[in-house]
């Protein structure tokens, strides 16, 4: 999509890109959506009753929360501000960030695949550590690099980290909490998320503005990311966070 964003964007203008993009994005996604029929409601009354309590309780909650605030901030401060870094400070043409971007994103395809296939086999605390320090290790590589060539190695590899990085965490926090409270459990975490991601982006743009340079600003989301893979480090092993009451329900 970013390059076919730069070629429409030359044949059309921004304006006549955006339109041709959100017209593209009505009449493939709305109908895909609209046909799609969920299966009977499974949920049952017990399982609506399991105390959200507990889990607020638990000092994993708030690790997995902090953890995911850090390295989902990092990653959209990147995301959001990596277009302009490679146009005003690298001199990248356009077509060059757009091929910047669009391995990032091939990249994000790899990494949900392959961290899905490793969570199915590894502890996923281990799984969500290796995403989250494949972030903090490839965003100064990005950001860094001193060629085009490494540049574009990097961007495919922080694309692994940004894909396992969405995916990771509601496995992890049904890892912990269990399926009965996951729905309450992510509202809560994905919100902060949100939050992070809206202002860490905002964040390293007045830096930019104010110092002229990204540097600073990719240097604070390298910290972000690290804190988030120590926070991860501060998650216990499998079960041992699971209270009572929210236990698994049994398989019907």
């Amino acid at each position: 999509m970013p390059l076919i964003a730069n070629a429409l964007t030359q044949a059309l203008g921004w304006r006549g890109a955006l339109r041709a993009l959100g017209i593209a994005m009505i009449a493939i996604a709305f109908p895909a959506a609209f046909f799609v029929r969920e299966p009977p409601a499974v949920a049952t009354t017990a399982a609506a009753r399991a105390p959200l309590g507990p889990v607020l309780r638990q000092p994993a909650f708030y690790f997995l929360a902090l953890a995911s605030i850090c390295s989902i901030g990092a990653v959209g401060g990147t995301m959001q501000n990596l277009k302009l870094y490679l146009s005003l400070d690298r001199g990248l043409t356009q077509g060059q960030a757009a091929r910047i971007l669009s391995l990032i994103l091939v990249g994000s395809i790899v990494g949900r695949i392959l961290m899905g296939w490793l969570a199915d086999r590894w502890p996923k605390k281990h799984v969500m550590l290796l995403i989250y320090a494949i972030v903090a290790a490839t965003i100064p590589l990005l950001a860094f690099s001193p060629t085009l060539a490494m540049m574009q190695m990097a961007a495919l590899l922080f694309g692994v980290g940004l894909g396992g990085d969405y995916m990771i965490i509601p496995l992890m926090a049904a890892e912990l909490f269990g399926l009965r409270v996951l729905g309450r459990v992510m509202g809560i975490v994905l919100t902060a998320d949100s939050v992070s991601e809206s202002v860490l982006p905002m964040a390293v743009a007045t830096m930019r503005d104010h110092l002229a340079t990204y540097r600073p600003g990719f240097l604070l989301l390298v910290g972000l990311a690290a804190v988030g893979a120590a926070g991860v480090a501060m998650l216990p092993r499998r079960g041992s966070a699971i209270p009572a009451a929210s236990a698994r329900p049994a398989s019907h």
